[in-house]
Parts: structure tokens; C-alpha cells; sequence
């Protein structure tokens, strides 16, 4: 046995207390994070189904959106609670493998979900006298279960043994192993993100010449078209659907951007903060987008005030809103 002096050891003892301190706060960020993404998306989820307004196809997709962001505060968030403590996956394989699962689908489905909103967007624009007609009820609510299920059905062959479940021990998080399965994770990563990718880049591309061109003269034929046009150019819907594209983005890339200088480097970045800091950044935009729905979206603002005000009783009964 090497005997140490009492120097190295009240040393080593201060190292220990350091690294037991630095756990714990993460543990309570993340139960932090945890906290104002559940409260924040079931705020946005009861202000949009108390909101006296009639729905129109924008809150179908926000609906997907939160439900994702919720599921993720729920069913994701709390179990990375306790290991960043001890540092270790203590709720077993099938839990860690599920737990990837989840986190892919929700990706996927907020990937896709933000393609379906640039291509409302495009639609409202690009025939605005038949907007009404073609973004029904009906069909935004299809395509919102058509693509759960999709995202559902391309994320699970990992869930079905193929793949193991993997704790990424720097984020805190169980992660699906899919380094086996080259072949299925460059499928699945086209197939969600070319496709949305083109679609949103192709789509505000649109709305933004439009808007330039909306500014020079037109003749008399275009008149009723121009207006309708007009109309639907100056909703602020669309600059709230780009921000939130936009935020997602800038959210996610650092993160995705450092695992992929690790793969092809072939050099782990060993900084443990760094790993941290990028996950739970990419995390936070559950909770950004809430906070975009109010400070862009007058008709969220207002029925979120008549939610909070109904909550604190201030009114017996809320006026109907005026679109």
C-alpha cells in the first residue's frame, strides 16, 4: 500500500467535493430544464385548447410541436435526473433503448412537423383565394397523425433488437446505438431531413421573393389576387414559423456539429461541460418556443391572457375573440 500524506489527501478529498458539487448542479439544471419545459408547454397546450378562437391549420401543427416538446419534458428529461449524479444508466437496457426511441421519433416528428408548416405557409401565399379550401380542418389533422405514425414506424427497427441502447455519459442521456446500422441511419437521416430541409428552403424562398415583387406595380387583372396576396403576407404567422425553424436550427446544430467532427475525426472531444452545455442547449428549444408563440403570435398572446385571467378569476366569463 503507497501511504499518502496528509496534503494529498485533504487534496484529494477537496478534488472529490468539487466533482460531487459539480453533479449536483447539474442534476438541478436539468431538473430545472425539466420543470419550465413541462410548465411552459402545458401553458401552450391549455391556451390553445381553451382559446375561444376558431382553429385554423397553424394550430394543428403548434398542437404537434408542443405535444413533442411536451413528451420529451415528461417521458425523456426526468430520467437524466438522477445519473447526473452517479453518473451511470441505473433503469436497465429495454428502458435505454426506449428511451432513444423516443427521443428519434420526437426529433423526427418536430423535423417534419416545421416542413408541413413552411408548406402552409407556401400554400397561403402561393393560392391565397383557395387557402381556406385546401388547408381544411380535416386534412391538417391527417397529415399531423400521418406523421407521428411515419415517425414512429422509421424510428423503431432500432427498438426491436437491432441496436443497443447507449448512455451517452457526457450528456447525460441514453442515446440508440446506430453506429452498427450505417445502412439504416443514412436512410433514416435522408429521409427526414432532405426532405424537410428542401421543402422549408424552398418554401420561404418563395414567401420572400413574393414580398419583393408584391412591392412593384401590378396590373388591374392582378388586383383581387394581389389582395388576397396582401392579406396573407401580413399575417405573423409566417415570420413566427421561420423563427422557429430558425431557433430549432441554431439550437440543435452545435451539438450535432461536434458529434460529427468525433465521428470523422475519429478524436472524442473529452470535454465534459462542452458535450453538457451543447445537448441542453439543443434541449432549451422546447422551451424557447413557447415563449416565441406569445411574442409573435397576437391571436396565443390574447387567448393566453384570457386563460390566465380565467385562472385568477378575474372574469366570470370570457368575452369571444374577434379575428
Amino acid at each position: 500500500m503507497i501511504l499518502r500524506s496528509e496534503d494529498d489527501a485533504i487534496e484529494l478529498s477537496n478534488e472529490a467535493s468539487v466533482v460531487t458539487a459539480g453533479r449536483i448542479i447539474e442534476a438541478v439544471v436539468i431538473l430545472l430544464i425539466c420543470v419550465l419545459v413541462i410548465g411552459s408547454n402545458v401553458m401552450a397546450l391549455a391556451t390553445i385548447l381553451t382559446s375561444p378562437a376558431q382553429k385554423e391549420a397553424m394550430d394543428y401543427y403548434i398542437l404537434s410541436l408542443i405535444t413533442a416538446d411536451l413528451l420529451c419534458g415528461v417521458l425523456i428529461i426526468p430520467l437524466s435526473v438522477y445519473p447526473a449524479i452517479v453518473r451511470e444508466w441505473i433503469y436497465g437496457d429495454l428502458l435505454c433503448r426506449i428511451t432513444g426511441f423516443v427521443e428519434l421519433t420526437l426529433w423526427s416528428v418536430t423535423t417534419y412537423t416545421f416542413m408541413w408548416i413552411a408548406v402552409d405557409r407556401y400554400l397561403a401565399i402561393r393560392k391565397p383565394l383557395r387557402y381556406d379550401t385546401i388547408q381544411t380542418k380535416t386534412r391538417c389533422q391527417c397529415w399531423m397523425v400521418f406523421t407521428w405514425l411515419t415517425s414512429i414506424f422509421l424510428c423503431c427497427p432500432p427498438l426491436l433488437g437491432f441496436s443497443k441502447g447507449l448512455f451517452y455519459r457526457d450528456g447525460l442521456v441514453c442515446l440508440l446505438g446506430l453506429s452498427n446500422m450505417l445502412p439504416y441511419s443514412t436512410t433514416l437521416a435522408v429521409l427526414v431531413l432532405v426532405p424537410s430541409i428542401s421543402t422549408i428552403v424552398y418554401s420561404y424562398f418563395y414567401i420572400f421573393s413574393t414580398m419583393h415583387k408584391l412591392r412593384q406595380s401590378m396590373s388591374e387583372e392582378e388586383k383581387e389576387y394581389a389582395t388576397a396576396m396582401s392579406e396573407n403576407l401580413s399575417n405573423p404567422d409566417h415570420m413566427m414559423a421561420l423563427i422557429l425553424i430558425l431557433v430549432f436550427a441554431v439550437s440543435w446544430i452545435p451539438w450535432f456539429s461536434l458529434r460529427i467532427y468525433e465521428q470523422v475525426a475519429a478524436e472524442p472531444v473529452t470535454s465534459h461541460y462542452l458535450h453538457f452545455c451543447l445537448l441542453w442547449l439543443g434541449v432549451l428549444n422546447s422551451i424557447w418556443k413557447s415563449i416565441i408563440y406569445a411574442l409573435m403570435s397576437p391571436k396565443f398572446l390574447y387567448s393566453l391572457k384570457l386563460l390566465c385571467a380565467s385562472l385568477c378569476c378575474r372574469w366570470k366569463a370570457r368575452p369571444q375573440l374577434i379575428v
